[in-house]
């Protein structure tokens, strides 16, 4: 009910100085210029009204019902405003009012949102720009009123908000609801994102965020609406957060952002970096039809600029094949010689209408969109080519974008192009990256139909405690693993040279020994790692050299394993991110680690499906599956140690990271190498 006397209210009350330059005569005046329909009333001390707008000394004082409280008095007025409120039976409140938790004043904004509670009021805010409904012309906002469309936007950010509000008005994407939610004491983006997943209004949600309290709900609410409608996602503070210290390969790598970034992409939605990017894909969704495929072709009348659209589409992950030779020939029968057939296809100066309408149309069966580009010189008909890429659109139903250049020279034909469901951009790039943008999304959503709803809020953590207290010895760990379903090869902990030779004895050379020691991390760095030992003068030389090594750390022996022929090294490794939870990490092994960086994180709980996807998401993927002659890896015994290893963080509630670095891969079946589990402090 309150979302409905958020976004549809009938009377509507703005709480505040009706002064001029105050913002309760900003907000009254935004509701009268939006053509509010409703019943709309001033409130303040005096009792003064505004444009027209009756005035009252209280929402009580008007003795009807309120449905909506926009509050902009000062700071310290605002909890006495929401008791006032709360008598009067108003249920949804926009607080614009800042100067809380933003500047340090959480003790207000509690007492605001307990007298919110104490009543039943849902709000947004405080220190928040307002919100809007253009279907309702519901306008209680500080930003440019933006024209009626398809496209809901949430921010977290005001200042944001008004920028790509602006924007939009300025480029013509309709906005259908504009919420900024600022400090989200109540509402937040988890609660517009489930309401906005079924709102008829809308067809494509744009969100811009700071942060999130709550990860795993974020990411349910986010798939939700992934499911449904195209989510369009920016998140700031991309190259500042994630610099943390830590003691882990999986910590190091597995940074906030990279963090955010998997979320988005989980849950389905869109990540983009900029507004402008934003704001272009979301057109692109509003305007286009669904496109489940990646083959793009090029038209255009000017080569350059198709060649550098082309190279932008392949690095953006789409297809720039060449047509089939049928399609070719049917070209031939109208198109001049020196034209380029290949992709892009080059009409040269002389394209015309018929050019780019039989073209596209030709090309259609063979592709799942189009760019159509037309660098215009001042001469030429823009227009006709216009038409010649709607003409093509209706007819094949293939999606197409535009791109026709310079904006003072196709400024009536970008027109009939929009009127005509077809949008263009400035440049072929950006049209390139909204067809890469659309056909991820749109494959995410295919191939996440067919498994089980996901789910990341309501996992639950059995809250065990790890079996060693303090720091955790790689023996240790090694036992903990294989009680926990996952494969260590045998292995000794030996404290002495005697004891060191019986089990390399008993394990069968060659042997590999290693240091023990609470205070050496990176063993081979201090000469803590021995290989290839054959025999007992060797194993004996080499526990005393590596006891040599450690003189002056805490040593306390050595563990010995079997050496391992192994296909190829990989790392597997969880982070306990402060938002987001357990988040996995898998990528190649060994020098690999540090120099390629090759690494693919997920939020955990892991299924067999997202840990396969894993395993063929990174670059390095064939060196598992077999490259040129080598032999494959167990990819079905990796798969399930990703599952098994995913669930230890919910199992056992004070990990905080764990490296499991390398894990051998084997033709059948994999062996962990090494581990180094971190505690929570």
């Amino acid at each position: 009910m309150s979302f409905e006397q958020l976004f549809t209210p009938q009377v509507v009350a703005v709480i505040g100085s009706t002064s001029a330059g105050k913002l309760g005569a900003v907000l009254i005046k935004q509701i009268l210029d939006g053509g509010f329909e409703g019943k709309l009333l001033s409130v303040n001390p005096k009792a003064t009204g505004c444009h027209g707008v009756p005035g009252f000394d209280s929402v009580q004082a008007f003795g009807s019902r309120v449905d909506l409280a926009v509050i902009a008095s000062p700071a310290d007025t605002v909890v006495s405003v929401l008791e006032d409120c709360g008598k009067a039976g108003v249920k949804a409140a926009v607080v614009i009012t800042a100067g809380f938790k933003e500047v340090g004043n959480q003790t207000s904004e509690d007492e605001l949102l307990a007298m919110a509670r104490r009543y039943d009021i849902r709000l947004i805010g405080p220190n928040c720009a307002g919100m809007c409904n253009t279907k309702h012309k519901l306008f209680p906002t500080l930003e440019v009123l933006p024209p009626t469309g398809e496209v809901a936007l949430v921010s977290q950010s005001g200042a944001l908000a008004g920028v790509v509000l602006a924007w939009a008005a300025q480029q013509g994407l309709g906005i259908s609801k504009f919420v900024n939610f600022g400090n989200g004491s109540d509402w937040g983006a988890v609660d517009f994102l489930t309401y906005l997943k079924d709102d008829p209004d809308t067809k494509v949600v744009a969100v811009y965020i700071e942060s999130v309290r709550d990860g795993r709900a974020f990411m349910d609410a986010l798939a939700a609406c992934s499911a449904v409608k195209p989510v369009v996602v920016i998140k700031s503070g991309r190259t500042s957060a994630g610099k943390r210290a830590t003691a882990s390969h999986t910590g190091s790598m597995a940074g906030a952002d990279a963090v955010y970034d998997t979320a988005i992409e989980q849950a389905g939605a869109i990540r983009v970096k900029t507004v402008e990017e934003m704001l272009d894909v979301c057109n692109g969704f509003v305007s286009l039809p669904p496109i489940r495929g990646s083959r793009v072709i090029i038209v255009t009348n000017s080569g350059g600029p198709g060649v550098l659209a082309a190279d932008h589409a392949e690095e953006s992950g789409m297809q720039i094949t060449e047509p089939s030779e049928k399609v070719k020939e049917n070209l031939r029968t109208f198109l001049p010689g020196h034209c380029s057939l290949r992709n892009p296809i080059d009409l040269t100066v002389e394209g015309n209408r018929p050019g780019y309408q039989k073209t596209l149309q030709f090309a259609a069966p063979e592709y799942d969109a189009a760019i159509a580009m037309n660098i215009c010189p001042p001469y030429l008909d823009a227009d006709e080519l216009a038409w010649g890429v709607i003409d093509a659109a209706k007819q094949s139903g293939m999606p197409i974008v535009a791109n026709f250049l310079p904006e003072q020279v196709v400024r009536s034909s970008v027109k009939i192009l929009k009127e005509n469901g077809i949008p263009n951009f400035s440049s072929g790039e950006k049209a390139a990256s909204v067809l890469a943008a659309m056909s991820t999304f749109y494959n995410r959503q295919d191939a996440r139909a067919k498994l089980a709803p996901a789910k990341w809020a309501d996992v639950p953590y059995q809250q065990e405690a790890l079996p060693v207290q303090g720091a955790m010895l790689e023996p240790q760990a090694m036992a903990w693993l294989s009680g926990n379903g996952i494969p260590v090869p045998e292995f000794y902990f030996c404290v002495d040279a005697d004891s060191a030779v019986t089990a390399c004895e008993s394990l069968g050379y060659p042997v590999v020994m290693k240091v023990v020691s609470p205070q050496i991390i990176h063993k081979s760095d201090v000469g803590g790692v021995m290989v290839n030992i054959r025999h007992e003068v060797q194993a004996k030389t080499a526990f005393e050299q590596i006891a040599l090594n450690a003189q002056g750390k805490d040593f306390r022996g050595v563990v010995i394993y079997p050496m391992i022929n192994y296909q190829q090294e990989v790392l597997v490794g969880l982070t306990i991110d402060p938002q987001f939870g357990p988040v996995i990490a898998f990528g190649l092994g060994g020098i690999y680690t540090e120099v390629w960086r090759d690494i693919c994180l997920r939020v955990g709980p892991l299924t067999r499906e997202n840990a396969m996807e894993m395993i063929h998401s990174i670059r390095g993927s064939k060196l598992l599956t077999g490259y040129r002659g080598q032999p494959a890896c167990d990819v079905d015994a990796l798969a399930e140690l990703l599952v098994n290893f995913s669930q230890l963080p919910f199992r056992y509630a004070n990990l905080a990271e764990i490296d499991l670095n390398p894990v051998f891969m084997l033709e059948k079946g994999l062996m962990v190498g090494d581990v180094r589990v971190i505690q929570k402090s």
